[in-house]
């Protein structure tokens, strides 16, 4: 929308207003508030877990275990202050790296992750596919959402398919 629609919407009285230059994709891709029929589809940023352990760089693997295994999830995010994704020790790493070792020398860098805006069914889908089992969730900016599950996913595509009358057991 332009600035001068913005202001003319403002001036009709409306209170929240906003001049998004980057467009549709990018405000969705934030996990932005949606409206319309696809604002019922659940997304992964929706059922991401946010109880995922994170440490930095210079953590010492011993302690990234211990976060893991308090959160409940075999995997630990590797984050920086602001925390932007910077790698990820999962469970293999956890398991056989010297565990005085820091987060940085076996961590692996650059890890997949989805946008918030992602159909969880969509993202169920491929999980299953690629036999993946979870996935970290990350806004454009690579900043942390939280962890995606892939049973979360396929659990929240369920959901959508048996309350739109389609049969749940095409997700199965």
């Amino acid at each position: 929308m332009s600035p001068r629609a913005a202001w003319r919407l403002e001036s009709l009285g409306f209170t929240e207003v906003y001049d998004y230059a980057a467009g549709k994709a990018d405000w969705l891709a934030w996990g932005l508030p949606r409206e319309g029929t696809a604002a019922q589809v659940p997304t992964v940023g929706e059922v991401a877990r946010r109880n995922v352990a994170t440490c930095g760089l210079a953590d010492r693997v011993a302690d990234a275990k211990a976060r893991a295994q308090a959160s409940g999830f075999a995997a630990c995010a590797v984050v920086n202050e602001r925390h932007v994704v910077l790698g990820l020790l999962r469970d293999q790493e956890l398991e056989t790296a010297d565990p005085a070792a820091n987060a940085e020398q076996v961590m692996r860098s650059g890890p997949t992750t989805y946008r918030p805006n992602v159909a969880s069914r969509d993202a169920g889908a491929r999980m299953r596919e690629r036999r993946v089992d979870a996935l970290l969730v990350t806004t454009p900016d690579g900043t942390l959402v939280g962890l995606l599950r892939r049973e979360d996913a396929e659990g929240a595509g369920r959901t959508e398919h048996t309350a739109a009358g389609t049969a749940s057991a095409e997700l199965t």
